[in-house]
């Protein structure tokens, strides 16, 4: 077989291992919400293992992309995949390290902060942060620019919720009707969610940069 062939099968083979860590960070976080949700806490317990198998399957990956860029000749188009590839696995990695804060976060108190304390606005929160990481996978995986976008144009959604969770949460503290604890967590597990949310925007622009070479407007390559 020619090398052009086997680089593609490659290629293939990559984008394919991507997806999977993708699967895999958004099964951990449809397990963390149902944990919540029920306040299982053997379920939260065994999302602290996630992280390392997280970095396990990261490391993985940015050997191939390496060895793509060392021992073949890509063109641009190929750039591109393995450049955003590289990329997006942090991001993932990175969703994993929230979803494990937030179960610990969570096994620190009786009852989830997110159902006592957060109310509406952060259940909302959660439900767009997923619905933001199941769009921007889906983006990268089929190369779909109009869902990457749409993506990118929810983070503004999550930034209002956190703040309403913000404000919320301050205005307890001039009441004095919460535990400062209480307070400091529920912030907290506002603040891991609308990073997840950021780390959805940031796949949906690789996904952009991948089909056009421009990341935020600006044109790489």
């Amino acid at each position: 077989m020619s090398p052009r062939p086997v680089f593609e099968q490659e290629l293939k083979i990559l984008k394919n291992q991507v997806a999977e860590m993708c699967d895999r960070a958004q099964i951990s976080y449809d397990r963390l919400l149902l944990a919540i949700n029920t306040n299982d806490r053997d379920a939260l317990e065994q999302l602290l293992d996630n992280d390392r198998h997280m970095t396990d399957m990261q490391r993985g990956i940015e050997a191939k992309c390496l060895t793509l860029l060392t021992k073949q000749q890509p063109v641009a188009r190929d750039l591109r995949l393995v450049t955003s590839a590289l990329k997006v696995v942090t991001d993932i990695e990175r969703i994993g390290d929230h979803v494990t804060d937030i179960a610990e976060l969570c096994l620190r108190t009786e009852a989830s902060p997110a159902v006592a304390y957060g109310g509406e606005c952060m259940k909302n929160m959660m439900s767009e942060a997923k619905k933001m990481l199941i769009e921007a996978v889906e983006a990268f995986t089929s190369s779909d620019m109009t869902t990457a976008k749409a993506v990118i144009n929810k983070d503004d959604d999550v930034d209002r919720l956190f703040n309403q969770v913000k404000d919320s949460m301050m205005q307890a503290i001039r009441e004095r009707s919460l535990d400062a604890d209480v307070v400091v967590d529920t912030l907290m597990l506002a603040k891991y969610l609308e990073k997840i949310g950021d780390h959805a925007v940031n796949i949906a622009e690789w996904a952009i940069f991948m089909l056009t070479g421009d990341i935020q407007g600006v044109k790489l390559y």
